[in-house]
């Protein structure tokens, strides 16, 4: 199992569950989910109490979500095996969801103390290329650390960043 925080032109978590045959082919199941600020949200845009307190959970985000399946090759970079390439490409399934149709609302006593823009969401969903080659270092067993480069591309986004993780399960 991996689990990898993604900081690129959005911002989330991987989760995905990994098969190592022989050491040297990968097959990847996970969950990708990724958020970043609105780009159709308005300049004035307010949260009202849930900015003054730091609660973004009810702020707007353009959502990026993604459950793929990747087939990987395993290439051991040393000869005790504490640093290894699984460079892995495949498909995934991706939902794209954005707040749209803004609307604004007047604040009557002057404090917005909530949000200042209605808005809806639209959601739409598509196939996406993964491309996502990792750099693996086994620390034990059963416990690792990994970096990795990632791409998504599909004909309505393109993901693109890079991820820190853990890797945890028999590992060697």
């Amino acid at each position: 199992m991996t689990i990898d925080l993604n900081m690129g032109n959005y911002f989330g978590v991987d989760y995905a569950l990994n098969y190592v045959y022989k050491n040297k082919y990968s097959l990847i199941v996970g969950f990708t989910g990724n958020v970043r600020e609105p780009k159709s949200q308005p300049d004035n845009y307010s949260g009202g109490l849930n900015e003054i307190f730091s609660i973004t959970i009810k702020n707007p985000y353009d959502h990026f979500l993604n459950y793929k399946i990747d087939f990987g090759r395993i290439y051991k970079l040393n000869k005790r095996v504490t640093i290894r390439a699984n460079i892995s490409f495949g498909v995934g399934y991706t939902i794209i969801k954005e707040p749209g149709n803004w609307q604004f609302v007047d604040s009557e006593a002057g404090i917005n103390l909530a949000e200042n823009y209605t808005y809806t969401y639209r959601e739409y969903n598509t196939l996406s290329l993964i491309i996502n080659p990792k750099i693996e270092f086994p620390i034990t067993k059963y416990f690792g650390l990994s970096g990795s480069p990632m791409i998504q591309l599909n004909k309505d986004r393109t993901y693109y960043g890079i991820g820190l993780g853990i890797m945890l399960g028999k590992l060697g």
